[in-house]
Order: C-alpha cells, then sequence, then structure tokens
C-alpha cells in the first residue's frame, strides 16, 4: 500500500498583476499551500464552480480584468462555498458592500498579513 498524501491546505488567488500574483502565490507555496491563481474574475469562477468545496482561502484584487470585479467575485465565491476564507483588497476605498464574511484590506498590506489569514483560513 501507498502512504497517504497529507492534507495540502488549497487557496486561490485572483490578480491581474502579475507581480502580486507571483509574491502572493510564492508566499502561500512556500507555507505548505496549494496554490491556483488566476488573472481574471471569470477563470477564478470556473475554479469556483469544479473546486470551491476544496478551497479555504481565496485573496482577490478589486479591479481585475474581464466583466467581474473582485467584489462580484466574493459573492460567487461565498454563494459556491459558505465558509470559505475570502479577502478583498485595493488600492482605493471600497465602494460596493462585501458578502457576509468577507474581509477587506486596504493595500499596501504586509506578507505577514497574508501568513497569518492563511493560518486562520486552515484551523477553519
Amino acid at each position: 500500500m501507498g502512504q497517504a498524501q497529507p492534507y495540502q491546505a488549497t487557496a486561490l488567488i485572483v490578480e491581474d498583476d502579475i507581480m502580486q500574483r507571483e509574491m502572493l502565490c510564492l508566499l502561500l507555496e512556500e507555507s505548505g499551500y496549494q496554490v491556483i491563481q488566476c488573472e481574471s474574475a471569470e477563470a477564478a469562477e470556473r475554479v469556483l464552480e469544479e473546486s470551491a468545496g476544496t478551497l479555504c482561502l481565496m485573496l482577490t484584487d478589486v479591479q481585475l480584468a474581464g466583466r467581474m470585479n473582485g467584489v462580484e467575485l466574493a459573492y460567487v465565491a461565498k454563494d459556491r462555498n459558505p465558509k470559505l476564507d475570502v479577502v478583498v483588497t485595493s488600492g482605493r476605498p471600497l465602494m460596493q458592500p462585501l458578502p457576509n464574511g468577507a474581509k477587506f484590506w486596504a493595500k499596501p498590506w504586509a506578507p505577514l498579513d497574508v501568513l497569518r489569514e492563511a493560518e486562520l483560513a486552515q484551523l477553519a
């Protein structure tokens, strides 16, 4: 018999700025997360359709490429998985209400904030 694979938490990163997306992915991967990255809300919506129940964290920017923004994506994510830890970030004030349980982080945020949130998401 083969050994069982250890549980690896999965995060979804949705950011159209490639530098920020890569930095977030690297930070979470080095913390033991499996990471799925998307540059648009539409791509993330497809991931959520297939894998929402396996995710424990989604971090998204408000401004994204495509027709849907990060706040709208947060509603989709919470609808698909109400327990999902959802963080929406922006360098501008948030102009739309977030779904219940989602959090807003103003940019710039610190890498330590991401690591803390990742740890909380795993415990939930």
